[in-house]
């Protein structure tokens, strides 16, 4: 990896979203074009393929049709949509930054979500789908899942936007209910993936080394409006609130169950190729359940949540 290379944007280096969101302290000054430039498009992408690293390679069972395969189809089309989503939102940030450095961390974070978009396109072609076609399958595996979950979040998230406080709700939005709910389902995607399909794990790897990023410096600003101007807490906290409702309402355990149920039944059939290989520390992968990789993610999702409120100033 490029030498002088800032830690949190070195692939051998950077830490988990997890450990990141209750440890890393980022600022947009630090965080401006010129750091991205140095320690992401020089750094953290340098040599990658197709969004991840070129020894990582994806088994040939991984191209035959079956249930795992589909488990991957499934979330990658799911992925590719949320970030493809999340970039185009974020043309709202950076048209209402009220600073320059502010304005371009979020013109390289619209590049980042543009990006881990694509990778998750392109792996989908690695395993066998027609990249004329690409489309299609995304429409048959998540098209009834972006119109359930992603296009309301979409929705609320657009109407926060543009209305009131439009940069600071936007960031809060994207921050605490966007980036903050996602991004440790990609960390769990990350383990689950690692010995079953290690270029799907290194695509989940280089994304999840951006969200490190995306969260901690989102974090900072919220904070420092906060600082600024009290008065808008009231209105950020309600935003946040609105954003919870909204998730409880929305059919995500649906996709997480079914997206779960299907690797569970292909890592069954792959049982001799996993053999004693551990999700986490002291958990075998096969011996997991759905439910229990549901719960963890869910649970990382809580206490990444936590974790940037409470140093945003708005943890009660």
């Amino acid at each position: 990896m490029t030498t002088n290379l800032a830690p949190e944007a070195d692939w051998d280096l950077a830490p988990n979203v997890l450990e990141g969101a209750r440890e890393l302290r980022l600022s947009p000054e630090q965080c401006d074009l010129d750091y991205w430039i140095t320690n992401v498009a020089q750094g953290t992408l340098t040599g990658l393929v197709n969004g991840h690293r070129p020894d990582a390679v994806t088994p040939d069972y991984m191209l035959k049709p079956g249930p795992l395969r589909d488990a991957l189809l499934f979330e990658f089309s799911f992925r590719s949509i949320a970030e493809d989503k999340a970039a185009r939102a974020i043309t709202s940030l950076v048209q209402n930054a009220p600073d320059v450095k502010s304005m371009e961390f979020y013109a390289t974070q619209l590049i980042d979500e543009a990006r881990h978009a694509q990778a998750f396109r392109a792996h989908m072609v690695e395993v066998g789908v027609p990249e004329a076609e690409l489309d299609e399958v995304i429409e048959e595996y998540a098209g009834e899942h972006q119109r359930n979950v992603l296009d309301p979040l979409e929705e609320f998230g657009l109407t926060v936007m543009n209305g009131p406080h439009a940069f600071v709700s936007g960031v809060a939005v994207l921050t605490i209910l966007v980036e903050g709910v996602l991004a440790p389902t990609g960390e769990l995607s990350e383990h689950k993936w690692k010995i079953v399909d290690p270029a799907a794990a290194s695509v989940e790897r280089g994304a999840g080394i951006d969200e490190i990023r995306h969260l901690t410096v989102g974090s900072e600003i919220v904070k420092r409006h906060l600082e600024r101007d009290p008065s808008l807490k009231e209105h950020l906290t309600d935003v946040v609130r609105r954003g919870n409702e909204l998730w409880t309402k929305l059919p995500v355990l649906a996709v997480l169950q079914r997206r779960e149920q299907l690797f569970q039944e292909g890592i069954q059939q792959i049982a001799d190729v996993i053999g004693d290989h551990e999700i986490w520390a002291g958990r075998r992968l096969l011996d997991t359940t759905p439910d229990e990789r549901i719960a963890t993610a869910l649970q990382w999702s809580a206490e990444t949540q936590i974790t940037r409120l409470a140093y945003m100033g708005m943890g009660e």
